[in-house]
């Protein structure tokens, strides 16, 4: 199938195979975002309950992740990941037959076990298959394709959602999954588990202050983030009176504020990391703060958005690394919990947007959402203070886990 003429070049085929799946992955998981409005009109539900789907979905993983990674954390990783995109194929598979709502709740949940241990073993996984030297970039590569899912998943998933109906949006995100499955079968070598941790690593995780507050800003600033971005097909729609066409041109803008905050941290987080975190979570709470007083223009709300990505972009990333650095020695599991939170943070960010939009209205979202991301912005500042110093180290002056 391919040339590959040295391990190098294999493993910059394994990096973007890991890549493209996390791709397909974050796509499936926020395209109902941008589907909402025509799910919710398929089965004759307002957006606010079809919002269901997305917590669902978010709660599952934060419910799984961490049972299932340590069911499978002895599992050599390449037919770990082959089993979870079988099991992902066969969700999609009912999405595109799902009759009923309900029905297509359980689709969802089906796709989001496969969810739950994929970005769990992922981070550490796509390091270890990258060409020696180039770990911190496959993971920038691996932020790339999520990323990505924002710039390409959404926008195009949303047009041809339109043209074709919803249901052929899931057709080819399962297309897509078959064909990384054989990619996946083909490219890579066996990977047996390592440093994965277990039930044994959870009180030794405990005793780690920084980590257990990155959980935290990472708990409420997802929350605060999937409140408003939940429904901002509808807030763009309702409240700034855009245009559909023009409500998938600005989904597109926020994915290439995602892409660049990947490419910002490249270049900028390892000379000031805490200054780079402040600096996201201080652009996101801006951003949330000026999102209905400049929802009539259309100019200052490509502003706001492209803003707004590049806040949360750059945060899901300063927070990832501190999960890997502050827990080198059970990556896999404290991941795992990070996957966990960061869906409990999309849930509830769901089910709280809803909320508001029941009881106070749509327009009043992006208010609660900048508040939290105070809260967040307060409680990293406060931590860091106390607990942190500029540069996280790993674990230096922490007992390390047995594996």
């Amino acid at each position: 199938m391919f040339q590959i003429k040295n391990e190098e070049q294999a493993g910059v085929w394994r990096v973007l195979a890991l890549a493209v799946a996390a791709f397909i992955f974050n796509t499936t998981e926020f395209i109902p975002v941008a589907l909402l409005s025509d799910i919710g009109a398929t089965f004759a539900m307002p957006v606010a309950d079809t919002g269901l789907m997305m917590t669902v979905y978010a709660w599952t993983v934060s419910l799984m992740s961490l049972p299932f990674m340590l069911m499978t954390a002895k599992w050599e990783r390449r037919r770990l990941l082959i089993v979870l995109f079988a099991v992902f194929i066969v969700g999609h598979i009912l999405t595109v037959l799902a009759w009923r709502f309900e029905v297509l709740l359980l689709a969802r949940i089906v796709v989001a076990l496969a969810h739950s241990v994929f970005w769990a073993i992922t981070a550490a996984l796509v390091m270890r298959v990258a060409p020696k030297g180039k770990e911190q970039l496959a993971l920038s590569w691996l932020s790339m394709g999520s990323s990505l899912a924002m710039i390409l998943g959404l926008p195009l998933g949303r047009i041809l959602g339109q043209m074709l109906g919803w249901r052929s949006t899931f057709v080819v995100i399962a297309i897509m999954a078959l064909i990384i499955l054989f990619l996946l079968w083909k490219l890579l070598p066996k990977l047996p588990s390592e440093n994965s941790g277990s039930l044994k690593s959870l009180p030794l995780l405990a005793q780690r202050p920084m980590l257990l507050s990155i959980y935290a800003i990472t708990a409420i600033g997802v929350t605060a983030h999937f409140t408003t971005y939940s429904y901002i097909e509808p807030f763009m729609l309702q409240i700034g009176n855009i245009n559909p066409n023009m409500t998938t041109v600005i989904l597109l803008m926020f994915g290439i504020s995602g892409m660049v905050a990947s490419w910002l941290f490249g270049r900028f987080h390892q000379r000031q990391p805490y200054a780079f975190m402040v600096a996201a979570l201080v652009l996101m709470m801006l951003s949330l703060v000026v999102l209905l007083p400049f929802s009539g223009s259309p100019p200052a709300l490509f502003a706001v958005v492209i803003t707004w990505g590049l806040g949360i972009g750059c945060l899901t990333l300063s927070m990832l690394v501190r999960v890997l650095q502050y827990a080198s020695d059970a990556t896999d599991v404290a991941t795992a919990i990070y996957s966990g939170i960061f869906n409990i943070g999309i849930g509830g960010g769901a089910l709280l947007g809803g909320m508001v939009m029941k009881h106070s209205g749509l327009g009043n979202i992006a208010w609660v959402s900048s508040a939290l991301a105070l809260l967040a912005l307060m409680i990293f500042v406060c931590a860091h203070r106390k607990y942190g110093s500029n540069l996280p180290s790993g674990n230096s002056d922490t007992p390390i886990l047995p594996h």
